[in-house]
């Protein structure tokens, strides 16, 4: 069963009675098939609905659904032959960052992202996507690796932000940032960026200075957290809806902003529903875009990166 967030209770209440009537007729005899046809229709009628106007509060409510696919599902679904790296040869292996080679359709390609984790210990193990400084740092230099071979890179972004602990700014987390950031800016290959999840802050554009910004339907992508908005502006984290309609955090506004090249289709109800739908779609998109940046050289690639950075705002 599909955890329901809290707008989705009268579909989940709909959901919840087909289950019902299914177990009924199932030790029965009576045919129930046409009541349990007439109830599917109307939930996903209603399902549909209801995520054609959802506000970007709750959009950030999808976007940080527990049973959304991760880095680990996006591997394994979407890529072949994956080869993790670990480490950043100077402190510690971050398993918030993960990454290495892997091969998207006949293209081999690095592939970097956050790893949230689905379980109380796995989201313990990768600090719930949070990043460290050598989680940057193994970022670095693992599209400095892709550089030197000539490696496409691809990037997936599911992060509320880079972990904010004393560990991390003694160890130099907006230096590590900063790096990774003009790391993506300096690459002289192809990058695509896609925010599948979260998109929070620092923590997300270090991985997001890419060619090409994809963003999945229902994912979110701001600068700060829309409740740490709403504890600045109005001292109170129950304003969080206002502050998410405000910052325009959703794929639609940032698509008419310029801060992202393409909205990437979810099935209906959010990518946690369909994840082998979802997955296909989102490695679509990444292959198409390759595609279309084959042939231009490292200049011509910095350039057009810079560019498109530049006229965010202009």
């Amino acid at each position: 069963m599909v955890s329901f967030l809290e707008f989705e209770k009268p579909v989940a209440e709909l959901e919840a009675r087909i289950v019902e009537l299914r177990a009924t007729a199932s030790v029965g005899d009576i045919n129930i098939d046409g009541e349990i046809a007439t109830l599917e229709q109307r939930a996903a009628k209603m399902l549909g609905d209801t995520y054609a106007k959802l506000t970007p509060w709750q959009k950030t409510q999808v976007a940080r659904h527990p049973e959304r696919p991760h880095f680990k599902d996006y591997v394994a679904g979407m890529f072949d032959n994956f080869l993790p790296l670990a480490g950043d040869r100077a402190f510690a292996d971050d398993q918030a960052i993960l990454g290495g080679f892997a091969t998207l359709g006949d293209r081999r390609v690095m592939v970097i992202g956050h790893e949230k984790g689905d379980d109380t210990a796995s989201r313990v193990r990768h600090n719930f996507g949070m990043a460290k400084p050598e989680g940057y740092r193994k970022a670095i230099r693992l599209m400095e690796l892709a550089d030197r071979f000539g490696l496409p890179v691809v990037t997936l972004v599911d992060t509320s932000g880079a972990f904010p602990g004393v560990q991390a700014e003694e160890r130099g987390q907006a230096e590590a940032i900063a790096r990774s950031t003009e790391a993506c800016l300096k690459l002289g290959v192809p990058m695509v960026a896609a925010v599948v999840g979260e998109g929070g802050s620092g923590g997300a554009i270090a991985l997001a200075a890419a060619n090409r910004v994809l963003m999945f339907e229902h994912a979110v992508y701001s600068v700060i957290s829309p409740e740490g908005c709403a504890s600045i502006l109005w001292r109170t984290a129950d304003k969080a809806s206002d502050a998410a309609t405000a910052m325009q955090v959703t794929a639609q506004h940032l698509k008419n902003l310029g801060v992202i090249d393409t909205i990437v289709p979810e099935p209906v109800g959010g990518a946690h529903r369909d994840p082998v739908e979802a997955i296909a779609s989102l490695g679509a998109a990444i292959e198409a875009e390759l595609v279309a940046m084959d042939g231009m050289d490292p200049l011509a690639l910095r350039t057009d990166r810079a560019d498109k950075f530049l006229a965010i705002g202009a």
